[in-house]
Formats: structure tokens, C-alpha cells, sequence
């Protein structure tokens, strides 16, 4: 049965193509819950099977992510709060949800829109709180896609040389997402020293 459903998943991504993954890692993206292991990884496994190029297809996830972030940081920013708190649940986005993706955004600052995109359930929504905050979107676009390009690297990469074998994958991606959120809390750390050091050296030269 199980490898029924990952031989639908390997041939419908096929047979979507590029503008597949686009359209999908959209969704995975912007306010839609889709996972992106069901489509990177499958992507991976063509690429290896020399049925699609892994470069064109991590593009095409980079990019998908990329414009599903931007959908969702537009609607938060053209809409405002109240509308988020009035209609989000048509969009599958809570009232909770929304809170903590704010706090989430305003304790980690800018830097967010980056680390969010590779945290499981923070990715597809932390793209609203930057969009109320008016965050500039060069930076906002250039963060969001260094988060979504590691994530879409490592999902193709894990496809590309293990995607015949499920259970490996479901192994790796675990200690892939556990690495990741170790490696994430040492970078903000990190990130928010640096931030106070520069605001004390400002102090002092004033």
C-alpha cells in the first residue's frame, strides 16, 4: 500500500513537471498546509531517475516558495490585522496561529522571515506577521528565499540519493529537522549578540 502511494506521488509530480513543483511548493508556501517533502523529495528521485534536472527543479521549488511567501506577505499587508483575525480561518489560519507567529516575529526580528522557513509549521505563516510589520521587501524576498533554498536543497538532495528508500528518508529527515533547529537557536543567538553589541557601541558613541 505504501509504496503504492509513493509511486502515485513520483508520477504525479512527473507528470506536472516543473510548473508542478512551482505550483505546489506555492501552496506549501502561502496558507495552504502542503507538506513540501511530498514534492521536493519525489523531485530528488526523477532527477536521479534522469526524468527531470535537479538544478531546474529546485528552482522551480525556490521559487514556488518564494511567491506562496510574497502572496501571504502582501495579503497581510493590503488586509491588515483585523482581516487576518476576521477571515483567517477560511484560510486555514487561526487566531492562535497567527499570535504566536507575531511573537515569533517580533522576538526574533527580520531574521525570522529566514529561520522560519526551515521550522516545520512556522514557514508557511511567518510570512504574514513580516507583512503587518511592513518589513522592506527586497530583504524580506531575499531572506525568505536563503531559508526556502536550504530546505528545497535538502529535500532534492535527500530524494536525489536515497529517494528508492523510504525508511532512510524517514530517518534522515528526522535528524536533518532536529540538526537544523539546534543549528537555528545557535544562529539567533548569535545573531541577536551581534545586534546588541552594535546597539551598545551606538550608545557609547553618542
Amino acid at each position: 500500500m505504501l509504496h503504492e502511494i509513493v509511486d502515485f506521488i513520483v508520477n504525479t509530480v512527473g507528470d506536472l513537471g516543473y510548473w508542478g513543483i512551482f505550483i505546489m511548493m506555492f501552496l506549501e508556501s502561502s496558507f495552504f498546509p502542503f507538506p513540501s517533502e511530498v514534492v521536493m523529495i519525489p523531485a530528488g528521485y526523477l532527477a536521479y531517475q534522469g526524468e527531470m534536472n535537479l538544478f531546474l527543479a529546485i528552482f522551480a521549488g525556490i521559487s514556488g516558495s518564494l511567491a506562496g511567501a510574497v502572496f501571504n506577505y502582501l495579503l497581510a499587508l493590503k488586509f491588515g490585522r483585523a482581516f487576518l483575525s476576521r477571515y483567517g480561518k477560511y484560510i486555514l489560519v487561526k487566531e492562535e496561529t497567527m499570535q504566536k507567529m507575531e511573537n515569533f516575529f517580533n522576538k526574533h526580528g527580520h531574521i525570522s522571515t529566514f529561520s522560519g522557513r526551515l521550522i516545520p509549521a512556522v514557514r508557511q505563516y511567518i510570512s504574514l506577521p513580516a507583512g503587518l510589520a511592513k518589513m522592506n521587501l527586497l530583504k524580506f524576498s531575499i531572506y525568505t528565499s536563503l531559508g526556502a533554498g536550504i530546505w528545497v536543497l535538502i529535500l532534492a538532495l535527500l530524494g536525489y540519493f536515497i529517494g528508492h528508500n523510504q525508511a532512510l528518508i524517514s530517518e534522515y529527515l528526522r535528524v536533518i529537522i532536529i540538526s537544523i533547529l539546534i543549528l537555528l537557536a545557535v544562529f539567533i543567538l548569535f545573531y541577536i549578540r551581534i545586534k546588541m553589541k552594535k546597539s551598545i557601541f551606538i550608545k557609547k558613541k553618542r
